[in-house]
């Protein structure tokens, strides 16, 4: 067996896998908030209800109709984010003059609303979803076997999220969209909706917590308390990286999946807590992230 700092080769690069795996949620979940705090300025807490809500949603698609998992992955991110918009139209675009700690409370608020209509209706034991045939089994790897499904998520995770950050920093589109957050009276001068575009924007960032759901959906049990396992270690990702940074979000999400992958095989009990053990020395020496900017 080969033995790497006294650690059990399969146990290291199994962990190595975990870790890559909760980084590509936290990396999409944290993607999706920079964007909705970057453009609105509102930390959305309701994330992980909507993160839930497509994992519901793939789960729906195949039990109701009959539409399987990879229809899921466009269908599911596409009906969720429709939702986010039709809410930040009646509900959050009241908020964008206030406090940002009113957004805070009503985003709060929604998740719990959200992910009490979905425990009164499915209760709180999780329903499976089964992986697609063509992603079963597992490769070998020579130093260890993969999980075809887990070697996808990360995949996709990452085709995601560098497709986000290359649509926002090296198009027209994600131009628009940087200067109306920096100036939106002077990018309505020049004729821009920026109203609709804030609109458009929410709804992107809630198909992205949609589309994790539909990826964790056969790892994880289907059930409406799913997100909060995810939530609190996102919003230290988002700080981490920088609020509102998107290359941020992406970079620490990965990294800090990593990390605590490896904390649990050299330092288990510290797993829980090194997350935000990091943010703390973050914030203690970058106040504005590892890759935010200075206010």
């Amino acid at each position: 067996m080969i033995m790497i700092f006294g650690i059990p080769g399969p146990l290291l690069f199994g962990q190595l896998l975990l870790g890559l795996i909760n980084g590509a949620f936290y990396a999409m979940l944290s993607l999706g908030l920079a964007v909705i705090f970057g453009m609105l300025n509102i930390i959305n807490f309701a994330h992980g209800a909507l993160f839930m809500m497509g994992a519901f949603a793939a789960w729906m698609l195949l039990n109701y109709f009959g539409i399987g998992y990879f229809p899921a992955l466009i269908l599911a991110p596409l009906l969720v984010g429709i939702f986010g918009i039709v809410l930040e139209r009646l509900v959050i675009s009241r908020l964008y003059k206030l406090d940002h700690l009113y957004g805070l409370l009503l985003t709060f608020g929604l998740a719990l609303v959200i992910q009490g209509l979905f425990r009164n209706y499915y209760g709180s034991s999780g329903l499976p979803y089964r992986i697609p045939d063509v992603l079963q089994g597992a490769t070998d790897l020579g130093f260890m076997f993969l999980p075809n499904y887990r070697g996808w998520v990360v995949l996709a995770a990452l085709v995601v999220c560098l497709g986000t950050w290359g649509l926002i920093e090296k198009t027209s589109l994600g131009a628009t969209l940087r200067a109306a957050t920096e100036n939106a009276p002077l990018v309505q001068a020049f004729g821009v909706d920026v109203p609709r575009l804030i609109t458009v924007t929410y709804g992107g960032g809630v198909a992205l917590a949609a589309f994790a759901g539909v990826l964790a959906a056969p790892i994880y049990s289907v059930n409406p308390n799913m997100g909060d396992n995810f939530i609190n270690t996102v919003f230290a990702v988002v700080v981490i990286g920088g609020m509102g940074s998107i290359l941020g979000s992406i970079v620490t999400g990965f990294a800090l999946g990593v990390v605590e992958g490896l904390t649990k095989v050299f330092y288990p009990e510290a797993s829980a807590t090194v997350v935000f053990l990091v943010m703390v020395i973050v914030l203690l020496t970058l106040p504005h992230g590892l890759f935010g900017k200075r206010a």
